[in-house]
C-alpha cells in the first residue's frame, strides 16, 4: 500500500504545472480553479509533498532561528540578499500573470462575483489551516503567529500586486502630487521637519513647557512640548475644505459622509460641526491630542468621522508621494538626481494604527473609509473581501435578548459585535481598498489591544513580532476608558513596542526610507490621538509618557463643576472618609488597613446587614475576599468571572439577608449593569472609575422597598491621590475643600425634599 500510494502521488505531482505545484506546496491542496469536476462540490484532494520536492524557504527559516542581533545591524545585513529576493520576485510575478488577469475580471464591481470569491476565500482559509509548510502566512508576510494561535484567520494574498506601492505609479487623473508640493501642506511640513541630535538628547532632560488657552467648544486646552519651541493657535471662525489641504476625492466625499451631523443646507453650512472643526484643526497640525470627553451616547460617532477623515487624508497623501516618486524615478536616467529626494517612507509599510475595543467599532471605521473614498460618485470603488468582512465583523440583531433593559450609555457601548479579540490589515491604493491585507502590505491596521497582544507576544516567546509597529506615523486609541475595564496592561505593552527598529528588513528599499526613520527617531514624528470618556490617572500617564511628538501635545482639561452625586435620587447620607497615605505606592495598603481597622468593625454587627461593598480594582477584590474568608465573615461575592448561576445565587442570598456582605467588582457592573436588590448599607471601597456609576449604585437602594429609608447609609473612602475621581463625583470646588480641610470626615445628604 505504501509503494502504490507513493507511486500514485508521484504521478499526480508529475501531471501538475509549476504554478499548481506552488499552490499545492503553499496551501496543501489544488486550487479550485483547476478542479476537473464541473459544477459538483467535492472535497479537495490534499496530499503532502515529499521531502525531496521543493521545500518552502519559510520552513527552513522557521527551523533554524538566527542568533539575536541588534535590529539595525540585521537591517544592514539584509542588503546582501536584495538581488536574490528580486530574482525570486520576478519568478513569482511570471507565475502570477494568469491570476492577475482573472482577478482584474473579477474586480470590475465593488463586490467580486460571489461563486469565485467564495471559492478563492475558502481555498485561502483551508490553506491556512492545512498547510504546515508556511506557518507565517500565505506569502510569508501574513500576521505573525496567526497560524498557530488562530488557524482560521484569513489574509488576502491574491491582490498583492494590485496594492503594491513598489510596482504601481500615480495615475494622471488623480491630480498628481501638486498638493503635496505646497509648502503650506501640514503633512509635508511635518514629515520634512528636521531634528538635530542635540535636540533629541535634550528631550530627556527638558522640562515640559505648557500654555493654556480657552477654545469656544473644547474649553480649556493645554498646549505643551518638551522641545524648545512651543507654538499655540486659536481656531478661526470659519474654515473651508480647501484651506485644510484635503487630498482628492475627500473634498467632495466628506460633506456627504458627514451630512448626518450638519444642520442647514449643505452649501451654506460649514463642512464640520463646531466640535469637529476644532478637533480637526489640531489633528491636521499633527500635534498629539488627548480628548477625555468622548462618549458613545453623545459625540462618539461625530469624533469617529473626523479622525477617519484625517486617517484617509494622511494615507492618500503618503501613498501619492510614493507613487509620484516611482514615476519620477522611472522617467529619470540612472545616476541623475539625489537619492534623498526620494526618501518618502518608513522601514515598514503600516503607517496608521487604530485601536478600538470591539469588532463593531472596526466595522464602522471601515465603512467610513469606503464612504470617504466613494462618496456619491457613480463609479463604485473596489473593496476586496467585503462580504467576508461583513460576515465576521457584523452582527445579527436577533442574537440580542429582546427584553434586556439597560441604561442608554450601556446600549450605546455594547452595540453590535462586541468580540474584543481581532486584528485586520487594510491597504488603500488610490480608489481601491483591500481588506485582510497581510500586515506588512497594509497601510492601516485596525485591532483591539488583545488582538495586538497575541501578536506582539512577551519576553521569552519564540514566535513574536512587532516590526509592523516600527513606522507607525499615526496612532489612534479610541474609547480608551473601556481598556481600563478590559486589560490596561495590553495598552502599556503596545506602547512599549511602538516605533522600535525592526529585526528584519521586510523587503524595504533603504534608499527610499526617511532619515529620521533610519535614525530611530520615528516616535518623535508619530502623532497620537487619544480619545476617552473620562480624566483618569492611567490614561494621563500614557499621554504624558509616550507622546513626544516634535509638533507638541494638546490636551483638553475641563474640570467638572457639578459632580455625579447630584444625580442621586434617593434620600441618603453620604459619609466621605479621608485616609492618609504617604505615597502613591502605599495607597493600596493604606486603604486596606483603613478599611479593616476603621470601617469594617462598624458593620460587623448583625444590625448592619445587607451591606454592599463596591470594589473598583479586581486585585483589591481578591484581597478582601481572602480576608473575609479568613475571618469567617458571613458574605458572598460577585465578580466578572462569576458564572451566571453563582450570580443568581449570590443575589438571592443577599436579598433574603442570608449573607450579610456582598462584594461586587466594578468590571462586573460595567459589563452587566444588574440592579442589586436588598441594599441597605453601601460602602465604596474606592471611588468609581466612571463617575456616573456612583449615582447608579446609590440609586439601586430604591429597589429595596419603602419604609426603610431612614436606616440607609453610604460610606466612601478616598485619599489625596483620588482628586480627579473625587472632583467627578462631588464637583471640583467641594473636592478642593475636602482635600485641604483639616477634617477627615465630610457628610452630604441627597434626596431631601
Amino acid at each position: 500500500m505504501g509503494k502504490r500510494g507513493s507511486r500514485s502521488q508521484s504521478q499526480l505531482l508529475g501531471s501538475l504545472t509549476k504554478k499548481q505545484k506552488k499552490h499545492l506546496r503553499d496551501f496543501g491542496e489544488e486550487h479550485p480553479f483547476y478542479d476537473r469536476v464541473s459544477r459538483k462540490e467535492a472535497k479537495p484532494q490534499t496530499c503532502q509533498l515529499s521531502e525531496s520536492s521543493d521545500t518552502s524557504s519559510s520552513e527552513s527559516e522557521a527551523e533554524s532561528e538566527p542568533e539575536q542581533v541588534s535590529g539595525y545591524h540585521r537591517l544592514l545585513a539584509t542588503l546582501k540578499n536584495v538581488s536574490k529576493e528580486e530574482e525570486e520576485e520576478e519568478e513569482e510575478e511570471e507565475d502570477s500573470v494568469t491570476d492577475e488577469t482573472e482577478m482584474n475580471l473579477e474586480d470590475g464591481d465593488s463586490d467580486i462575483s460571489e461563486e469565485e470569491e467564495m471559492a478563492a476565500e475558502s481555498a485561502d482559509m483551508q490553506g491556512s489551516v492545512a498547510s504546515p509548510a508556511d506557518p507565517e502566512g500565505k506569502d510569508g508576510h501574513g500576521p505573525p503567529g496567526t497560524s498557530e494561535e488562530s488557524p482560521e484567520e484569513f489574509t488576502d494574498a491574491k491582490h498583492e500586486s494590485l496594492f503594491s506601492l513598489e510596482t504601481n505609479f500615480l495615475k494622471e487623473e488623480s491630480g498628481g502630487d501638486s498638493s503635496l508640493k505646497a509648502s503650506q501642506d501640514p503633512f509635508v511640513q511635518h514629515v520634512n521637519t528636521k531634528l538635530k541630535e542635540k535636540e533629541i538628547q535634550a528631550v530627556a532632560t527638558n522640562p515640559r513647557t505648557t500654555h493654556q488657552l480657552k477654545w469656544p467648544i473644547l474649553g480649556q486646552v493645554v498646549f505643551s512640548s518638551k522641545f524648545q519651541k512651543l507654538e499655540t493657535f486659536k481656531p478661526p471662525k470659519d474654515i473651508d475644505l480647501k484651506s485644510v489641504h484635503l487630498q482628492k476625492p475627500l473634498e467632495s466625499t466628506w460633506i456627504k459622509t458627514n451630512s448626518q451631523f450638519l444642520s442647514g443646507p449643505p452649501k451654506s453650512s460649514s463642512p464640520f460641526t463646531p466640535l469637529q472643526k476644532e478637533l480637526f484643526l489640531i489633528m491636521n497640525s499633527y500635534r498629539d491630542l488627548f480628548y477625555p470627553e468622548r462618549t458613545a451616547l453623545k459625540n462618539g460617532e461625530e469624533i469617529r468621522h473626523v479622525y477617519c477623515l484625517h486617517v484617509i487624508n494622511h494615507v492618500l497623501k503618503a501613498n501619492a508621494q510614493v507613487l509620484a516618486n516611482n514615476s519620477r524615478r522611472r522617467s529619470q536616467k540612472l545616476g541623475v538626481g539625489d537619492d534623498d529626494d526620494f526618501r518618502d517612507q518608513g522601514l515598514t509599510r503600516p503607517k496608521v494604527l487604530i485601536v478600538v475595543p470591539f469588532r463593531e467599532a472596526a466595522l464602522r471605521v471601515v465603512q467610513l473609509f469606503i464612504s470617504l473614498l466613494e462618496g456619491d460618485s457613480k463609479k463604485k470603488i473596489i473593496v476586496s473581501n467585503k462580504k467576508r468582512f461583513n460576515g465576521e465583523y457584523g452582527s445579527d440583531p436577533e442574537e440580542r435578548p429582546p427584553n434586556l433593559k439597560r441604561p442608554e450609555d450601556y446600549e450605546a457601548v455594547f452595540v453590535g459585535n462586541i468580540d474584543d479579540h481581532f486584528r485586520i490589515g487594510v491597504a488603500i491604493l488610490q480608489r481601491s481598498i483591500r481588506l485582510y491585507a497581510p500586515f506588512y502590505s497594509s497601510d492601516i491596521l485596525i485591532a483591539s489591544p488583545l488582538g495586538l497582544r497575541t501578536i506582539i507576544g512577551g519576553e521569552g516567546e519564540k514566535k513574536r513580532d512587532f516590526d509592523f509597529l516600527s513606522s507607525v506615523e499615526l496612532l489612534i486609541i479610541d474609547q480608551a476608558d473601556i481598556y481600563l475595564m478590559q486589560n490596561w496592561e495590553h495598552v502599556l505593552h503596545l506602547m512599549n513596542h511602538m516605533n522600535l527598529l525592526p529585526l528584519d528588513s521586510h523587503g524595504v528599499d533603504f534608499s527610499r526610507v526617511r532619515m529620521w526613520s533610519l535614525n530611530n527617531w520615528s516616535k518623535y514624528y508619530r502623532q497620537t490621538l487619544l480619545f476617552g470618556a473620562l480624566q483618569d490617572a492611567q490614561i494621563n500617564s500614557v499621554f504624558n509618557k509616550y507622546c513626544v511628538n516634535v509638533q507638541g501635545q494638546v490636551a483638553v482639561r475641563n474640570v467638572p463643576m457639578t459632580g455625579s452625586i447630584s444625580q442621586v435620587l434617593v434620600q441618603l447620607p453620604h459619609v466621605f472618609q479621608r485616609m492618609e497615605a504617604e505615597s502613591l505606592a502605599s495607597v493600596i495598603d493604606a486603604r486596606f488597613n483603613f478599611f479593616v481597622n476603621k470601617i469594617l468593625p462598624q458593620y460587623r454587627d448583625a444590625v448592619m446587614s445587607h451591606t454592599l461593598i463596591y470594589v473598583p480594582s479586581y486585585f483589591d477584590f481578591v484581597r478582601l475576599r481572602n480576608y473575609f474568608k479568613k475571618e469567617e465573615l458571613n458574605f458572598t461575592h460577585i465578580c466578572e468571572y462569576t458564572q451566571k448561576s453563582g450570580v443568581s445565587r449570590a443575589r438571592h442570598f443577599f436579598l433574603q439577608g442570608e449573607k450579610q456582605f456582598l462584594l461586587l467588582t466594578e468590571r462586573f457592573h460595567f459589563y452587566k449593569r444588574y440592579t442589586i436588590k436588598g441594599i441597605r448599607n453601601l460602602i465604596f471601597y474606592e471611588l468609581p472609575t466612571y463617575p456616573h456609576f456612583y449615582s447608579e449604585v446609590c440609586n439601586m437602594l430604591r429597589a429595596t422597598g419603602s419604609g426603610e429609608e431612614a436606616a440607609w447609609t453610604c460610606t466612601v473612602l478616598y485619599s489625596k491621590y483620588d482628586a480627579q475621581r473625587l472632583a467627578a463625583v462631588v464637583g471640583v470646588e467641594r473636592a478642593a475643600q475636602m482635600l485641604q480641610s483639616k477634617k477627615n470626615v465630610h457628610l452630604f445628604i441627597t434626596g431631601e425634599r
